[in-house]
């Protein structure tokens, strides 16, 4: 049974009501828009409540945010939700490790991938993200992983590869510059 409450609305009431239906850029506020101006046409708070999907206590509730505090108060507000793990010492602590080698900090390896950062942040700040949330944070950061660019230049022999260069040069020189043509070259032949 509904609660003896006035769910008839002004006219200008009325026409902010349809305004917020047509033109609000809040889907929460087109919604709860909605079942105001069905209360308006009559409907029970228990037959909007069924139409809009949810309660009646929260169709009562809708209608008395909006009396206290207009169309605003339709609007969800700000929700808080557990703070986050990585505060800023941790991402200085990031930023710090990201431009060092890992082998000047005694590890065995030269790349930092995503698992071995995160580790290495665990061990030095006591703060353990899980890979899906360090990924976030690393996107959020603007940091981007680039695929290393294996370069084994160091390892080959310079003279060798000079004189590989002279021996290269001399052959274009050398060589004519069309190719003498190669009889019935064709792949293709006449079946007799």
């Amino acid at each position: 049974m509904s609660k003896r409450l006035n769910f008839t609305l002004k006219e200008e009431a009325l026409a902010e009501i349809e305004q917020a239906i047509n033109g609000s850029a809040y889907p929460e506020v087109r919604q709860r828009a909605i079942a105001l101006r069905l209360l308006h046409l009559g409907h029970s708070p228990e037959q909007v409540a069924q139409v809009v999907m949810v309660t009646s206590n929260t169709i009562y509730a809708w209608h008395k945010r909006w009396r206290e505090q207009g169309i605003g108060g339709l609007r969800d507000g700000h929700r808080s939700g557990r703070p986050a793990k990585a505060d800023q010492r941790y991402i200085q602590e990031l930023e710090r490790v990201l431009d060092l080698d890992p082998r000047t900090l005694g590890l065995p390896f030269t790349i930092w991938t995503l698992n071995r950062l995160r580790l290495y942040l665990a061990e030095q700040t006591d703060i353990l993200l899980s890979y899906s949330r360090f990924r976030a944070l690393m996107s959020r950061e603007g940091y981007r992983w680039k695929t290393p660019k294996h370069d084994l230049s160091h390892l080959q022999d310079r003279p060798a590869q000079e004189t590989a260069a002279q021996v290269m040069e001399w052959l274009k020189k050398t060589s004519p510059l069309t190719p003498s043509p190669i009889p019935n070259s064709s792949l293709w032949t006449k079946q007799r």
